[in-house]
């Protein structure tokens, strides 16, 4: 009987309920764009939407240069993005037009009055929760991809992205065609260039919130949940408040609150890659009598500067098999020492730790398998020197 390729804990093979998934925000996308098209030339519809789609990949990249020690799945990054992109964006589209006719019509406010008041008090909490529907999805189904804060962040971002190209769209094209050239480029700074996080930040509390709760048991992980949205719908608020109310002070003072959750994102992803680094430190050395991980290995994957070296000496000398060979192996050693702390905190039961266990040693072992290379002595690796010909973190 044929076995299991064990790199199927590696793998990531999109399910039906995924396609099915992007399908349906494909189809809410286009028709959010359909609305933009009706409300301008298709001329000005293409020129905001290759103005909301430029940045894009730059933010992509930044965003997932933090998910470098232990990388999502493409799939449900994806799926992440598009959820923003598309079901998030019209659903929230057309329940903030509905609220801002019932205020119109009940307060009997200008339209620019009740504007302001939807986007402080309306928007956020409807855009906050279409979002963060996404980050709930994940507790619910996709639990164990939730190892840290810096998962959170990541998912987070994703939507977020996804959310504010669209809604860019819409605003680039109101501005070209109720204030020209001029509007738009104003419209195209304070929104593209600086404030293109906003909403990826926003998102961020929930992300945060959701990936704490995923470590836990018990009601407490829906304090943190409700704590994460109450934040990012606050935080959400305040933005939309001094923009609409605070004149240029409001905006100076919404770009410093940006800039100083930014900053504490931050933190917390780098004190979340300690904390990952910890745990291979603490579990791999069990694995030494293997022969699967040596002290060499375990000060290879402790830094992404010597992981990098390592995967520059496996495609040197091995190609790009002997590169897909040390991601695995580095890959598979991270999920090792993560598996470990959800058995820790009983996320897994022990048939599964067992399973994926086993897979992860048979993914390192064929990885190694590619690159013999002499043993290591341990006091040279302890003394963060290696000796001359090592090759940092080689298999072997």
């Amino acid at each position: 009987m044929a076995t299991r390729d064990p790199r199927w804990v590696l793998k990531d093979r999109p399910s039906f309920a995924l396609i099915i998934g992007l399908v349906l925000t494909g189809i809410c996308a286009l028709v959010s764009f359909s609305f933009d098209v009706f409300n301008g030339a298709p001329v000005q519809f293409f020129i905001a939407l290759m103005l909301a789609l430029a940045p894009v990949p730059l933010l992509l990249a930044a965003v997932l240069a933090l998910d470098r020690m232990e990388p999502e799945p493409r799939s449900n990054l994806i799926f992440a993005f598009a959820w923003g992109a598309g079901i998030a964006v019209l659903v929230a589209g057309v329940i903030n037009s509905l609220n801002l006719h019932y205020i119109i019509d009940t307060a009997k406010l200008s339209e620019a009055s009740a504007r302001n008041l939807a986007a402080t008090f309306g928007a956020p909490v409807v855009e906050e929760t279409m979002k963060g529907l996404v980050l709930l999805g994940l507790l619910r189904f996709r639990r164990a991809e939730l190892d840290g804060p810096t998962d959170g962040v990541i998912y987070a971002s994703m939507v977020g992205l996804g959310f504010a190209m669209s809604e860019n769209v819409s605003y680039y094209l109101g501005a070209l065609s109720t204030s020209g050239v001029k509007g738009l480029a104003v419209t195209v700074v304070l929104r593209g260039i600086l404030s293109p996080l906003a909403h990826p930040l926003f998102s961020s509390m929930i992300g945060v919130a959701v990936a704490y709760a995923a470590q836990r048991q018990g009601p407490e992980r829906s304090t943190y949940v409700l704590a994460g949205w109450t934040a990012a719908m606050i935080l959400h608020g305040l933005w939309n408040g001094l923009a609409s109310y605070g004149g240029f002070p409001g905006l100076v003072v919404a770009y410093l609150a940006l800039l100083v959750v930014l900053v504490v994102l931050i933190g917390v992803v780098f004190r979340d890659r300690r904390r990952i680094v910890a745990l291979i430190q603490r579990y791999l050395p069990a694995y030494e009598p293997t022969k699967l991980v040596t002290q060499a290995d375990i000060y290879m994957l402790s830094a992404f500067s010597r992981r990098r070296q390592a995967r520059q000496w496996a495609r040197a000398h091995g190609g790009k098999p002997g590169l897909r060979a040390m991601r695995d192996y580095q890959l598979a050693a991270t999920e090792l020492g993560l598996l470990h702390e959800r058995a820790a905190r009983h996320m897994v039961d022990e048939h599964t730790f067992h399973e994926e266990q086993r897979a992860l040693l048979e993914c390192m072992s064929t990885a190694r398998a590619d690159f013999p290379v002499p043993e290591v002595h341990a006091r040279s690796v302890a003394r963060g020197s290696p000796p001359p010909g090592y090759a940092p973190g080689a298999p072997g």
